[in-house]
């Protein structure tokens, strides 16, 4: 009997944010960006913060996990997410496929 590839990776993705949203979820993909809306107002970097932990939590992982490499001050982001196994990016994968 195989064992199951269960193997941790690193991934860098693209995310349009959406501040001052009615609810916290993760909409899918469109075109390159995987759309992600916050209630957080984007102040004083309260809507980064609710963003990571918003991927942390739909990705089972720390929100420490997740870093905003670039776009800060733009609803546009690059983001690294660290330690999710094959098998969760594959059912997310199929989750947040194209909207």
């Amino acid at each position: 009997m195989k064992k199951e590839n269960n193997r941790v990776s690193k991934k860098i993705l693209d995310l349009w944010v959406q501040p001052r949203a009615s609810r916290n979820e993760i909409l899918g993909y469109r075109d390159k960006w995987l759309r992600v809306r916050v209630t957080a107002a984007p102040t004083e970097g309260e809507a980064n913060r609710l963003c990571r932990e918003v991927l942390a939590e739909a990705l089972e992982i720390p929100p420490s996990r997740v870093e905003i490499l670039s776009g800060h001050r733009a609803r546009r982001k690059r983001v690294r997410v660290d330690g999710v196994e094959a098998a969760r990016w594959q059912i997310l994968g199929k989750k947040w496929e194209r909207v």
